[in-house]
């Protein structure tokens, strides 16, 4: 390159002992969509063949330098140095050869660099796992936005951002304030880091990726080196460096948030590897951080969870053998202690109550809820005490924790592991053996484990799984870290050749393990290379012509030439997800009758819902397709897949599941937009239908126009709603009465069922989940419980510190148990609403995004404010007190309440279900 050519950014890539990675890191460089940079290869004095490599590259583009240190350094801050020192560009960034950076890494920075005028810009790094090829972000929290951050003061949070290597800096900022890397330690990222943060007048965050921190299986960094006791040294080493900066430069007052990122982050990591450390590294390990960790002030340990603290205390109070229990938990909210001390309304962690107070603040446990929590959700502990085996069988000895009594008479216990799709289980009998313990044996005969045709080559945890009156859990299976390993060679069949390997994880909560590797035929089947991948992609698209939808449908056109069997129907609801919605009640009507019609159910998933005498196929499948084609009824609540046309003679009732509050059909724009083929195949997917059922005028004005509906109403208001509107009756009150048992909800507490819908852009995130249930529980928790049921579509997990305030009621198929059983209702924009109108019972609406989710991509019919039937509250102090005001609240919104029930509920009898089967099934009319 010119000397008079400068460059826009200068990377330097630090390498030693590299060359098989070194071009893979440079290439990643040199592929930039910004072509104007420098790459500096600093060689930190390499003794293979690095150098060769290095000038090979430097000669291939004049945009490549190579740098060589005269001796070896033996860390990162040598090279990096040296990089700086000779960097042309006006910014600098730094990668180790053994990573990448994104195409658009560079460019992207340098913009926003440019534009701020900032000091750095910081972005997120990508995690690639190399053994799995799975990835994951660093802090992902921090890198939520694009923001510009006026000192670290104003956002402490990013000391967390520790690593050098995601930032782009101003060059002129290194060299002005003297910034170099320490030499001569470990770390080196943290001080230099903590240094820039302190330094920059304004430093800039981007939320893409900027950097590719590649993990391989048998690392040997220096941050993957915490068994040893020196690197622990190092860890603390660093920290001090950092705190004796802060003191010479003025900046003292950050050291708190430095200590608090040091536990959260630092020392956290070497807490969870505890259990997997004998107790003479252990007792080392406090000799070393005990000095450091009495530094830190009472205030930083109070912002850690309760579970860091009982770490801590056991650690610094020499408790060494609890401190290796304790850390198990870390991480883990349903992991039980093995014991709980309770001394009148406070418990404490461990099998003895505490005797001073520091002890007493430490392992005070009392926020956890334990003994208010369900099944689901509590904290129960599961331990291996022996592990042996015999040939193909693996004999396990159990004991299980629960030191509140959560499994309770009736609870079922088994022990699942999953090597394919379908899981072996094995039962349990739990023996109670001591106060809140139970031991218990397992036989897993791995001839007995399902592995498929093709047999597996995977890792996976058995797990014990517990069930009683519908609530259901899965737990790990917690090894001892030294725990022999077994192998053994198993046959599945005449070709299906694997070995095992069983042995205790070394990492996380240190699971049983349990690795599969084809062998024999099955192994020959795996991919070796190019030519195979491409022999791999032929038999699949021949697998999908066969078994894919080509040969579904296929099959399903010959079968639906047949003649229709006159008394068959199929059945489907919420795709398959369940016993449920309109279809439930209409198929309980057909039964009360005993009309000749035999019903096949479609399922997909879990079957657990469904009374046992019916007969299931499930949904997707060649024994789906023959079902439809040769069915005289279709019965459906969510449109039945474009797959299968509709065969001539056959009639298909369509329930739907729930009316219109946001656009639908063509009334959405994606839809609108949608090119003639997708719009014909909507068209033809809802034009099989012969029936709709209809709950409302206002549905006919909407959704029917909206779907081009050319069916015959049905105007008799929803079938599934016919419960609702005789909740009164015994019959309901019992149902009500068994969901409340089934979730544990004492006698004295009223139900707020929360039911918020799925966000479009963000399904499956649990971002649809918007009350800060923390904040809300002590204004509530006294009186009521709060059932979360989130939109199939999106999906939520109760904390078990909120145990004692929150109940899953996923678990129910049919979203009418738990409308039955609240005292109310809080939603948003769910259809939900309109269907618990019948009820009568008050309807909340928590809407802090309501301006956002109306004027999304799709849109609404309604204003909310004009027709909510109840409060529309925003905040977690204005819901919690219209909840507490219920009689107030209810009397307030009465007229409102009465006109919403007008006009969404005016077909709603409570017979629906009647006047549905005498319309489609009996043959009757209903106008």
């Amino acid at each position: 390159m010119p000397t008079s050519d400068v460059p826009d950014v200068s990377v330097v890539v630090i390498v030693y002992n590299d060359e098989e990675r070194l071009p893979r890191a440079v290439r990643s460089l040199l592929d930039q969509t910004l072509n104007n940079l420098e790459v500096i290869i600093a060689d930190d004095c390499s003794t293979d063949d690095t150098e060769r490599v290095a000038r090979a590259l430097e000669a291939s583009d004049p945009r490549v330098r190579y740098v060589r240190l005269e001796q070896n350094s033996g860390g990162c801050s040598a090279p990096r140095n040296r990089g700086i020192a000779v960097a042309r560009a006006p910014y600098v960034m730094f990668l180790d050869s053994d990573d990448e950076l994104p195409r658009h890494a560079c460019k992207s920075l340098l913009l926003v660099a440019e534009e701020t005028g900032v000091d750095f810009v910081t972005g997120e790094v990508t995690r690639l796992f190399e053994e799995s090829n799975t990835t994951g972000f660093w802090y992902p929290h921090l890198f939520t936005e694009k923001r510009v951050v006026n000192g670290i003061a104003e956002r402490p949070e990013y000391f967390f951002d520790h690593l050098s290597t995601n930032k782009l800096y101003r060059t002129s900022f290194i060299r002005d304030n003297a910034l170099t890397f320490p030499e001569g330690i470990h770390y080196e990222d943290q001080l230099f880091s903590a240094q820039a943060f302190s330094l920059a007048e304004t430093f800039a965050v981007v939320p893409w990726s900027v950097y590719t921190w590649r993990l391989a299986p048998e690392s040997v960094s220096i941050s993957s080196s915490r068994h040893k006791i020196q690197n622990v040294a190092d860890r603390i080493g660093v920290a001090r460096l950092i705190d004796t900066w802060f003191e010479e430069n003025g900046r003292a007052e950050l050291r708190a948030e430095k200590d608090y990122k040091f536990l959260r982050h630092d020392f956290r990591l070497y807490l969870g590897d505890l259990p997997f450390r004998d107790l003479e590294w252990v007792a080392e390990f406090a000799d070393v951080v005990n000095p450091y960790l009495d530094e830190i002030s009472d205030e930083t340990y109070a912002r850690l969870s309760r579970e860091e603290r009982i770490c801590i205390h056991l650690l610094r109070t020499g408790r060494l053998e609890d401190l290796k229990v304790a850390a198990r938990q870390l991480g883990r909210p349903q992991l039980a202690p093995r014991f709980v001390t309770e001394e009148g309304e406070t418990a404490y962690w461990g099998a003895v109550a505490p005797a001073d107070d520091a002890s007493r603040d430490a392992l005070d446990i009392s926020e956890w809820h334990m003994r208010e929590q369900t099944l689901a959700t509590g904290r129960i502990r599961h331990e291996l005490t022996s592990v042996t085996m015999l040939g193909p069988v693996l004999h396990l000895e159990i004991r299980t924790y629960d030191p509140v009594g959560l499994i309770g008479e009736g609870t079922q216990a088994s022990v699942k592991l999953a090597a394919h799709k379908t899981p072996l289980t094995v039962p349990l009998t739990l023996r109670p053996e001591g106060d809140g313990q139970y031991v218990s044996k397992a036989e897993i005969d791995f001839r007995k484990v399902p592995v498929g045709r093709a047999g597996v080559a995977t890792r996976r945890h058995p797990v014990v799984a517990l069930e009683r009156d519908g609530a259901r859990r899965t737990d790990v299976l917690l090894a001892e870290h030294d725990q022999p390993d077994f192998r053994a060679t198993v046959t599945y069949n005449k070709f299906g050749i694997h070995h095992l390997r069983i042995k205790a994880e070394q990492k996380g909560a240190g699971r049983l393990e349990v690795t599969w590797q084809r062998s024999g035929v099955l192994k020959s089947l795996e991919p070796l290379g190019p030519y195979a991948r491409k022999a791999k992609g032929k038999v699949g698209k021949v697998r999908k012509i066969l078994v894919g939808n080509e040969g579904k449908a296929t099959a399903y056109d010959a079968v639906s030439k047949l003649p229709r069997k006159r008394s068959l129907a199929v059945f489907e609801a919420m795709e398959g997800r369940g016993y449920a919605d309109s279809p439930r009640y209409i198929y309980e009507e057909l039964k009360r009758r005993n009309l000749p019609i035999d019903v096949i159910w479609a399922y997909s998933g879990d079957r657990s819902s469904f009374p046992k005498d019916v007969t299931l196929v499930r949904r997707g499948s060649f024994a789906y397709g023959r079902a439809l084609a040769r069915a005289t009824y279709w019965v459906d609540s969510h449109n039945l897949p474009y797959l299968y046309p509709k065969p001539k003679g056959t009639r298909y009732l369509q329930t739907w599941h729930g009316q219109t509050f946001k656009a639908m059909g063509f009334d959405v724009p994606s839809l609108r937009g949608a090119s003639e083929i997708e719009k014909g195949r909507f068209r033809a997917a809802v034009g099989r239908w012969d029936a709709l059922v209809c709950p409302s005028a206002e549905f006919e004005k909407t959704f029917v126009p909206a779907f081009e509906v050319s069916a015959d109403l049905i105007r008799s208001g929803y079938p599934r709603n016919d419960v609702l509107v005789r909740w009164a009756e015994p019959e309901q009150q019992a149902r009500a009465a068994s969901v409340r048992e089934a979730l544990n909800i004492p006698a004295d507490k009223k139900v707020l069922l929360y039911a918020p819908t799925f966000r479009d852009a963000a399904r499956r995130t649990g971002q649809s989940v918007r009350v800060d249930f923390e904040a809300l529980a002590p204004h509530l928790s006294d009186e009521w419980i709060i059932v979360v049921r989130t939109h199939p579509y999106d999906r939520f997990k109760i904390a078990p510190e909120l145990g004692h305030f929150l109940r899953d009621g996923s678990s129910f198929a049919d979203i009418n148990d738990v409308m039955l059983a609240s005292d109310a209702v809080l939603t948003d924009y769910s259809s939900l609403m309109f269907d618990y109108a019948n009820t009568g019972r008050p309807i909340f609406l928590y809407t802090d995004d309501y301006e956002a989710y109306r004027g999304g991509d799709r849109g609404t019919y309604y204003d909310l404010e004009d027709i909510a039937p109840g409060p529309m509250v925003t905040t977690t102090e204005d819901l919690a007190a219209a909840v507490r005001d219920l009689e107030g609240t209810q009397e307030r919104h009465a007229q409102r309440y009465a006109r919403f029930q007008e006009m969404f509920c005016s077909y709603e009898t409570g017979h629906a279900s009647k006047m549905v089967v005498d319309a489609f099934f009996e043959g009757g009319t209903h106008d």
